[in-house]
């Protein structure tokens, strides 16, 4: 490919150009895709063939209603059509969740796939976002994330599970314990996004419990699982009360001709549709494998269909990726201009083992110096213009906070404390590479809140103090109700702890005995004004991530012996 295409991506307003784009602007072939997390197994040949035999009339008539198309889903997957909203991609049903739902805060473990950030502060609302530390391999640990609420105050929750890009996964069960302990609050969103690609345990899925709670949403993919990104498909499921709320926002023609004919081909197609999941999981153990092998390179374990993995020290990600793409024809998702990353990570899709051993040759030619041009050089001192994790962060917070450092800036002179940048705070344990928090959720003690080395200034800034993390209080389970308006919210008034046994879901998550006189922190009335960090808590600026310079096995993660291995393999297909 020549040189100008990876000029694509400073024109860009999405992380990468579009395979369209690409393929313009190259010889007319596009490049091995390594960027969108796509099923490369599905559909098969012969619905592909199927689809193109009746284009003519998909696209020259309008689809049924939505109604009709979720009809048809609910009557594959066995889900009640009152319970579930289609909409044109996950993109539009966060969309809607963010206006209709969302009123003031919403929490979020960063990096993760950036609308969970982008689409709340576009719309003025205050993001606590909770960063997943490099030091435990970006596992989440629930305890914490809900410590991490309590005191901020934060309205809505969200988790990804897996996550992207790193691909986390949570255990259902302590998936469960979370929404029962966070029930007095607004919404809970579980993004399952990936969810079909996880083989840790049989029935991973949240989705029934999710109907039978009314503060609880499950975000479940179409255009992922079935390779159809373009198609722009999938639906949300919930409560009658929350489902309908979003499924009456819709339009009535929201859903494409093409979405309805796959959805209407499913049926016929279940078994090839199993194979090409099973075939995805077990080219994601030999991708592992493969990848770990190269010198210096962490791959981190994943139960998506992509892997996240960490550069050699010395290597700067927008060097690798439009080298890869301009001499090896591949596309790589370089991730610094995720909130939380930065330039030394990819996230890399799984593909086919001949794809994989093309990748392996590009890496091992652009990395270690085994092509014309040597090794890639690091590039930390200036980075690059278009992409890296601090400029990335820095434009979010100026064009949604108002006026970004400056701003923090001029807050400190009066009396704010200035935020440094420097460097990741530490929320998670320190030390060694822990299990994930899966299995149990085991009270953490006290946690201060996180905050960064100062900035040098001209004049000493006074150093802020560490906020206790006040005790979250078990909450008696809500019984079923309509999902008020958001005008209608009162503020939470605290609640006295009952004298009869603490409910067990929400025990997961409570102290064994009272802290003494925590510090509260006081409830949020409002978007936070221009330039100020959220309430107790980060401000965008702060949540970048670790520089990236500590050294790491290059064999993955140390701890991954408690995985079912670093591929996310070697247990019962889900």
């Amino acid at each position: 490919m020549p040189d100008n295409v990876t000029s694509l991506f400073r024109s860009t307003a999405a992380h990468s150009p579009s395979m369209a784009a690409l393929t313009r602007e190259s010889d007319g072939a596009g490049p091995v895709d390594f960027c969108i997390p796509c099923n490369p197994y599905f559909p098969t040949p012969a619905m592909f063939e199927e689809m193109a035999a009746r284009l003519r009339d998909i696209i020259t008539y309008y689809p049924s209603s939505a109604d009709t198309i979720t009809a048809e889903l609910c009557s594959l997957l066995q889900l009640p059509p009152q319970c579930v909203a289609m909409g044109n991609g996950s993109t539009e049903l966060i969309t809607w969740i963010d206006h209709l739902l969302v009123r003031e805060s919403l929490a979020v473990p960063v990096p993760t796939f950036g609308r969970w950030t982008d689409q709340p502060m576009e719309t003025g609302k205050r993001v606590d976002m909770f960063p997943l530390q490099e030091s435990s391999g970006f596992a989440l640990d629930l305890a914490q994330y809900a410590e991490f609420i309590r005191a901020r105050g934060t309205r809505v929750a969200v988790i990804c599970n897996p996550n992207n890009p790193d691909g986390g996964f949570l255990h259902k069960h302590a998936v469960v314990q979370f929404m029962d302990a966070m029930a007095d609050l607004d919404l809970v969103v579980i993004d399952e996004s990936f969810l079909e690609f996880a083989d840790a345990e049989n029935e991973p899925s949240v989705v029934q419990e999710a109907m039978l709670r009314p503060n609880v949403i499950v975000l479940r993919s179409l255009g992922k699982n079935f390779g159809l990104h373009g198609i722009r498909f999938g639906y949300l499921v919930a409560n009658p009360a929350l489902a309908g709320r979003v499924r009456s926002m819709l339009p009535k023609w929201n859903l494409n001709s093409f979405a309805e004919h796959v959805v209407f081909m499913l049926k016929e197609h279940g078994a090839e549709y199993a194979q090409s999941l099973h075939q995805v999981r077990r080219d994601r153990m030999d991708m592992s494998g493969q990848l770990s092998s190269l010198p210096g390179l962490t791959v981190y374990p994943s139960q998506g269909n992509f892997l996240f993995v960490r550069l050699p020290v010395g290597a700067e990600g927008t060097v690798v990726r439009d080298r890869l793409l301009t001499e090896h024809r591949i596309l790589v998702r370089e991730c610094g201009n995720k909130i939380g990353s930065s330039s030394r990570f990819l996230r890399l899709v799984v593909r086919p083992q001949v794809d994989v051993r093309r990748l392996v040759t590009g890496l091992e030619q652009v990395l270690y110096g085994t092509s014309r041009r040597g090794a890639a050089v690091s590039e930390q001192a200036t980075g690059t213009a278009y992409s890296s994790g601090t400029a990335a962060v820095d434009r979010l917070v100026s064009q949604t906070n108002g006026a970004g450092t400056r701003g923090l800036a001029q807050a400190a002179g009066a009396g704010m404390p200035l935020p440094a940048a420097a460097s990741a705070p530490a929320v998670g344990p320190g030390g060694g590479m822990p299990v994930p928090a899966a299995a149990g959720l085991p009270r953490p003690e006290p946690q201060p809140v996180p905050q960064e080395a100062p900035r040098p200034q001209p004049a000493p800034q006074p150093v802020p103090q560490p906020v206790p993390v006040p005790q979250p209080v078990p909450v008696p389970q809500p019984q079923p109700q309509q999902f008020p308006q958001p005008a209608a919210y009162p503020e939470p008034a605290p609640q006295p702890a009952p004298a009869a046994p603490p409910l067990a879901p929400a025990a997961a998550f409570a102290a064994p005995a009272p802290a003494p006189a925590p510090v509260q922190v006081p409830p949020a009335t409002g978007p936070t004004p221009p330039g100020v960090p959220a309430r107790g808590g980060l401000t965008a600026a702060q949540v970048r991530g670790t520089d990236g310079l500590s050294m790491a096995p290059a064999t993955g993660w140390p701890g991954a012996q408690s995985w079912p291995d670093a591929a996310g393999m070697g247990q019962a297909a889900g």
